[in-house]
C-alpha cells in the first residue's frame, strides 16, 4: 500500500513538471554580452519553448516546420491548429500560428493568438515583438512602442524590437 502511494505521488510530481524556459535562462539572456553569448542564450530559450511536453505535439510542430519549408502554409497552419487542440496551454503553437496570421495580414486572428501566447508565457519576447508590429500596422504607435519596450525588457538585444522602438520613440 505504501509503495503504491509512493508510486502515485512520484507520478503526480513528474506530471507537474513544467516545460519551458527557466528564470535562469532569461537572466542569462538579459546579461548576455557579445553576439555569440546572446545567440546561445536566445537559442536555449527558443529550444525550451519548442518542448511541449507531449511527443505527439512535438512531432506535429516538427511536421509544421517541414510544411513551411516546403511552402505548404495551409498544411502547417492545420498542424498548428491540431497542436492547439491537443495542448491548448502550449504557448509556442499559438505563437507560430499567430506568425502565420501576421504574415497574411490577418491582424484580428494574429492578435487573438498573441494574447493567448502572452497569457501563457508573458516573457515571450517574440510575441511582444509581433504585438508591436500589429499595433504599428493598425496605426497605434504608442501601443506598438510599449510592446517593443516589453520585448526589450526581456531580451535587451533583440534587434527587430530595438530598431522598431527607435523608429517610434519621439524625437527630442
Amino acid at each position: 500500500m505504501i509503495l503504491k502511494a509512493f508510486a502515485l505521488f512520484s507520478f503526480i510530481l513528474v506530471s507537474a513538471v513544467q516545460t519551458g524556459p527557466s528564470d535562469e535562462m532569461f537572466e542569462k539572456l538579459k546579461n548576455a554580452e557579445g553576439e555569440r553569448e546572446i545567440a546561445m542564450a536566445e537559442a536555449d530559450i527558443m529550444s525550451a519553448w519548442m518542448d511541449s511536453g507531449s511527443p505527439t505535439v512535438d512531432l506535429l510542430m516538427s511536421r509544421a516546420d517541414e510544411a513551411i519549408a516546403a511552402g505548404d502554409l495551409e498544411h502547417a497552419r492545420a498542424l498548428y491548429d491540431r497542436c492547439i487542440l491537443i495542448k491548448p496551454d502550449y504557448a509556442e503553437a499559438w505563437n507560430r500560428r499567430a506568425a502565420m496570421f501576421l504574415a497574411d495580414d490577418k491582424f484580428d486572428e494574429a492578435l487573438r493568438d498573441i494574447n493567448e501566447v502572452l497569457s501563457l508565457e508573458p516573457r515571450h519576447f517574440g510575441a511582444w515583438t509581433g504585438l508591436g508590429f500589429i499595433m504599428q500596422q493598425l496605426g497605434a504607435e504608442a501601443e506598438a512602442l510599449e510592446a517593443f519596450e516589453e520585448a526589450l525588457k526581456i531580451h535587451p538585444n533583440l534587434q527587430a524590437a530595438k530598431q522598431s522602438a527607435a523608429r517610434l520613440k519621439p524625437k527630442t
